[in-house]
């Protein structure tokens, strides 16, 4: 007898591959193609023959590995990476650390206004990046700054967080603003999932509400938690918009300040594309290797839980 998934038309099998295909398309035009042609140019060089004047002077060569040699050479770039590592010792505690106790504030029994609340915490992720960089810029500014207004009516001293180490702080103040209220939200859906029964059972057994945060509530929003980090380690990696945005208002922050800026400035600045595609594939390479890292010691982990 034949069942009646097998008498379905070739139209109808088909089906789930025509709504695939759209996306797929877009994957390939915006995402696949782009990287691989980043990829070709990262291998290739120009030759310039002569004076570099006429017709066929310039040409498109094979460079092989003499682009990424460069790049593991250049110290701008690796001072970018330092400045980043830094950076990101800051922002990914911080912000999700804030993160974290934003979200059990908000899932607490005693907390008050709390859909203003969660929206207030989560509208700054609203503001685009480079709005954010400029509103906290021109906050940072000594001159148009109300903050060293009041500070200068008080008669205390006015630090400048656009130079020197206090630009790290400046910078990080910006992404922990934005980013903080996206993972609160991710870290409090997680939180409101867990049954309720587990939280009364913990309270019949004399449970106070910071052990239940601590023994309760924090493991088992563990994989939010790992999903957040990840995220942040590769924003952090791929800083571009802070930076670049202030760099206008301080003498402090160079045009190679951030590895990805180097890239940019090396692309558009110096106009070598080949040195850029090979920075920007490094870049990728080495997130995509710290996130796979990160993943299997999470995975890892849980695993070696799960068979105690």
């Amino acid at each position: 007898m034949t069942s009646p998934t097998s008498r379905r038309p070739y139209g109808v099998k088909g089906a789930p591959y025509g709504f695939l295909l759209p996306a797929t398309l877009l994957f390939a035009l915006f995402f696949a193609l782009p990287i691989g042609y980043a990829v070709w140019l990262s291998f290739r060089k120009m030759h310039v023959s002569g004076l570099g004047l006429g017709a066929g002077a310039r040409s498109e060569v094979w460079a092989g590995a003499e682009n990424y040699t460069a790049a593991f050479q250049d110290g701008e770039l690796l001072n970018g990476a330092l400045r980043v590592l830094g950076y990101g010792c800051i922002v990914v505690p911080v912000m999700l650390g804030l993160a974290l106790l934003f979200a059990l504030m908000l899932d607490s029994d005693r907390v008050r206004l709390a859909p203003f609340t969660r929206l207030a915490i989560f509208l700054p992720y609203a503001v685009p990046g480079v709005v954010a960089a400029l509103l906290w810029g021109f906050l940072y500014l000594p001159d148009v700054s109300p903050f060293s207004f009041v500070l200068d009516r008080l008669g205390l001293p006015q630090p400048d967080l656009l130079d020197g180490g206090p630009l790290y702080l400046a910078l990080s103040n910006i992404a922990v603003w934005g980013g903080t209220g996206f993972n609160m939200i991710v870290i409090y859906t997680s939180l409101r999932s867990v049954p309720a029964e587990v939280y009364e059972a913990a309270k019949l057994d004399g449970g106070t509400p910071l052990q239940i945060a601590l023994r309760i509530k924090i493991p088992m929003v563990a994989p939010s938690l790992v999903l957040t980090f990840f995220f942040s380690i590769i924003a952090t990696l791929q800083v571009f918009n802070e930076p670049t945005t202030l760099k206008p208002l301080t003498n402090s922050v160079s045009t190679t300040w951030s590895p990805l800026m180097k890239a940019y400035q090396d692309a558009f600045g110096r106009n070598d594309i080949y040195s850029a595609a090979a920075e920007a594939t490094l870049i990728a390479v080495v997130t995509l290797l710290l996130s796979f890292g990160f993943l299997r010691a999470a995975n890892r982990r849980d695993k070696q839980e799960a068979a105690r």
